[in-house]
């Protein structure tokens, strides 16, 4: 009986947590975060999973546009740990970023870190979460940023908002499934249920008494803060015969985009409206896997939660299923993404159009020879790795900012190309098997402060092609361009949306093709790129973007908090 009473008081809070919250909250700048373990039941068994607070999801913070708040970090685990606050592009203030041994050393058991995050431009939903080994699959929670005290949103005030985390969970320990691919050169195991807050849904085993439910009323309209935090899985999520109205991306607003469906990949987020507009009845919302590769093996199921209007009536036994686009609609995909526009009138500059810095990068899958001793479970006895511009990127023992910082040679080397070093038809069926092979190395580039960028992505089809959500620290930028194919820099930037394309931090790249971006480089430091796919980033998919200092005393990177984490 007890028992009973416990798990029914979890699934209480749980449903406070993540059900109906009012717009407006009770001001809060400091936030204390406690890494521990905490036992979860999902799919018939229960075993420890990291946390932040005991939550999974963990917390949210909360503030208003143009605000501070201080994060302390306890950890009380028994890994190494960082977090990063994905998308806030903390000004000046790499050293609060979190990507580990990118911006700092991991807090080691025992240890605390006082992390500061500045927001400046953001506005709308954002999210935290661990940036060390895989840990971020149950160390995550949202960032909600209000507009500022006495403005309103750029559309009519929502009833109230509603938190929609998309997520995995495997059965095994998730450290365990790093460890074991990272040892073989093989490729992951797949996840055993996708997770609506936490929780499988309806479809799953020993599930249904579990699944979030969202109580609506009739007539009122809703705020879903949408967050892909899947580990390796670009999603379709929909809900039962409602529409969804698109009005932010990455905590930037956009033109209003009515659809029955949204496609988010690993890292994006999106705020859309839900109006409570059907006949009272139950309904799911639900998510399944978008996967362009014909090879890749993925969990091939839906996750659901349960939309309840109130009211008298008799539902239907069963609520009905959305219809999503079907696992590899690359079209319905893009579509999606392409109908994106941002809203000019709340930019925070204009798109770059006098570009100084060009950057062509390719983002491919490739393998490495079997060395002796070694196992070789990748392709044709080989080991998984990954490359941008043929580079496999190798992180080091030590912070790249603080060397950066403090002058210190033998960190990284300031190497990494601004175009591919070997041109070869990327996206051709069959290439050469010498062309898989990266090399390996800690190669940034460094930009001036102020320069206009240009980055475009290149997909590849060397050893499989598959989609790349691209994520850069320290700034959002202007995604103005996406094709299929080789990226023809004299035809393809004639179709560029250079009037109001969407200002987001996190791009889908589309399977063998490309994606191109801008943005002003006006923040100084040290800022990681890297696929947000996690597979792909632990095989190499990634390289650092070093934004020297400008003139000015406000251009310049503010000293380091006294209590950054020691190497």
């Amino acid at each position: 009986m007890k028992m009973w009473l416990d798990k029914k008081i979890i699934f209480l809070q749980i449903i406070c947590c993540f059900s109906l919250i009012d717009i407006s909250y009770q001001r809060q700048n400091e936030y204390n975060f406690v890494v521990k373990e905490a036992n979860y039941t999902r799919l018939c068994s229960t075993k420890p999973i990291l946390t932040v607070n005991g939550k999974f999801p963990g917390p949210i913070i909360r503030a208003y546009y143009g605000e501070t708040v201080y994060v302390n970090v306890h950890n009380k685990g028994k890994y190494n740990i960082t977090l990063h606050w994905h998308g806030v592009a903390q000004p000046r203030n790499p050293w609060s970023d979190g990507p580990e041994y990118i911006t700092q050393c991991p807090i080691k058991p025992g240890g605390k870190f006082r992390q500061k995050l500045k927001f400046s431009i953001e506005e709308g939903t954002l999210w935290w979460h661990a940036h060390s080994d895989w840990l971020r699959a149950t160390v995550h929670g949202p960032i909600f940023i209000y507009p500022r005290k006495n403005t309103s949103y750029p559309f009519q005030k929502p009833d109230a908002e509603v938190t929609v985390i998309l997520g995995e969970w495997w059965k095994s320990e998730i450290m365990d499934i790093q460890e074991e691919f990272l040892r073989t050169g093989g490729g992951p195991n797949i996840s055993d249920a996708l997770t609506i807050n936490g929780q499988p849904g309806d479809l799953y085993p020993c599930s249904k008494s579990e699944t979030f439910k969202l109580n609506v009323d009739p007539g009122k309209t809703y705020l879903l803060r949408i967050i892909n935090a899947a580990m390796n899985v670009v999603l379709f999520f929909s809900v039962s015969k409602h529409n969804l109205t698109v009005v932010a991306a990455d905590a930037s607003y956009t033109k209003p985009l009515t659809r029955d469906y949204i496609c988010i990949a690993p890292g994006q987020t999106v705020d859309a409206l839900l109006h409570a507009n059907q006949e009272p009845n139950n309904y799911y919302m639900a998510a399944r896997v978008y996967s362009s590769s014909p090879v890749l093996t993925f969990v091939n199921s839906t996750t659901t939660a349960r939309l309840h209007y109130s009211g008298n009536y008799t539902p239907t036994s069963s609520p009905s299923l959305p219809k999503l686009p079907y696992y590899n609609d690359t079209r319905a995909a893009y579509n999606y993404f392409g109908s994106i526009k941002g809203l000019p009138k709340r930019y925070p500059y204009k798109v770059p159009t006098n570009i100084t810095t060009h950057i062509v990068t390719t983002i491919s899958l490739n393998t490495f020879p079997c060395s002796e001793g070694q196992i070789c479970e990748g392709p044709n006895r080989t080991r998984s790795a990954a490359s941008m511009n043929n580079v496999s990127f190798q992180t080091p023992s030590s912070s790249i900012l603080q060397a950066y910082y403090n002058h210190v040679n033998g960190v990284y080397d300031r190497g990494f190309p601004s175009l591919p070093p070997f041109i070869f038809n990327f996206t051709a069926e069959y290439l050469p098997l010498d062309l898989e092979i990266p090399k390996r190395g800690t190669d940034v580039k460094v930009i001036k402060y102020g320069s206009t960028v240009e980055v475009v992505f290149q997909g590849t089809r060397l050893l499989q092609g598959i989609d790349h959500p691209m994520h850069l620290h320290g700034t959002s930028f202007y995604f103005v361009g996406q094709g299929l194919g080789n990226f023809d820099k004299h035809k393809d930037r004639k179709t560029y949306n250079l009037v109001d394309p969407p200002f987001i931090n996190t791009v889908l790249v589309p399977i063998n093709g490309w994606a191109a971006i801008r943005y002003r480089a006006s923040n100084p430091g040290v800022w990681f790129l890297h696929c947000h796919l996690e597979r792909h980033l632990s095989w190499g998919m990634e390289t650092v973007f070093i934004v020297k200092n400008g003139k000015g005393h406000h251009e310049k990177v503010l000293p380091p908090p006294p209590d950054m984490p020691p190497c």
